[in-house]
């Protein structure tokens, strides 16, 4: 749980400009903090860079022909973004994929044992850690022995959390967890994230289109566009703010083109007020 004192600072992300296919400009000048304990957020709306940062941070974008050419990203304050993510899982920071990938031919249980595979603890540790990820998720319980491909949205999206938990880590990157699932289950993610986060001490980086849930549960917020952070500050402050309300929490009387038009029309209209 984020402590409201002096809080460490775990990831930093500075200044990052990412390149795809050495032509395509996709994040321009992204800067963030994650600090340990906490619940950070990335924001916005599809296309808006939060799946490409998170993939910059566990150098993931080299199998998508993508690359950082500016800026770093640090971790600990040790540079990570020349290691491959097998390194940076033994760092302690590992991703959770978009669209709940889990191996559809394995069991619940032997996927989640996948998440094992860096760990040299020993076979009670890994034990211990598999009760755990059954306590928190007790429907992957009981469908354990099921072949993960015949399960359910929002069970291939618990299967893929507690893969990720089954790492050990100190920091989980998860990346657009409510996609695809009804809003009852969305609580109910956010709702295990928070408990890991309170009870397990587990920092979380999560990008999110549902803006509204995430910004409940989040503790800060950056909010992207077109690659850029636009806006940024603690999550309730973003939830009261009069911009984020209108473009971002379905409280517009009229659509707008884009974030940015929100602020400079405030603007304009302040201005001349």
């Amino acid at each position: 749980m984020l402590d409201s004192g002096k809080t460490e600072t775990l990831l930093e992300v500075n200044n990052i400009e990412v390149i795809y296919n050495h032509v395509i400009l996709v994040l321009k000048g992204v800067s963030l903090n994650v600090p340990k304990g906490g619940i950070t957020a990335l924001l916005g709306g599809n296309g808006a860079g939060k799946t490409t940062t998170l993939k910059a941070i566990s150098n993931l974008l080299h199998s998508e022909r993508g690359e950082v050419t500016k800026g770093t990203i640090n971790y600990r304050g040790e540079r990570v973004q020349d290691l491959d993510p097998a390194e940076l899982v033994k760092k302690g920071v590992i991703q959770v994929m978009e669209g709940r990938h889990c191996f559809e031919h394995l069991t619940v249980e032997e996927n989640l044992m996948t998440g094992a595979y860096t760990r040299g603890d020993g076979r009670g540790a890994v034990s211990a850690d598999l009760d755990m990820v059954y306590e928190y998720f007790p429907r992957l319980k009981e469908r354990r022995k099921s072949q993960a491909g015949y399960t359910s949205g929002g069970e291939q999206q618990m299967v893929a959390i507690g893969r990720a938990l089954m790492s050990r880590p100190e920091t989980i990157l998860l990346d657009e967890p409510s996609m695809g699932l009804a809003p009852q289950l969305v609580e109910q993610i956010f709702e295990i994230v928070k408990s890991l986060n309170e009870k397990e001490g587990l920092t979380f980086l999560l990008a999110e289109q549902n803006t509204n849930v995430a910004l409940r549960y989040a503790h800060y917020g950056y909010i992207l566009e077109s690659g850029r952070v636009v806006m940024d500050g603690p999550a309730a402050e973003l939830r009261e703010n009069p911009d984020v309300k209108e473009f971002y929490l379905g409280m517009a009387e009229e659509g707008r083109k884009s974030f940015r038009d929100v602020r400079s029309y405030r603007r304009r209209k302040r201005w001349l007020s």
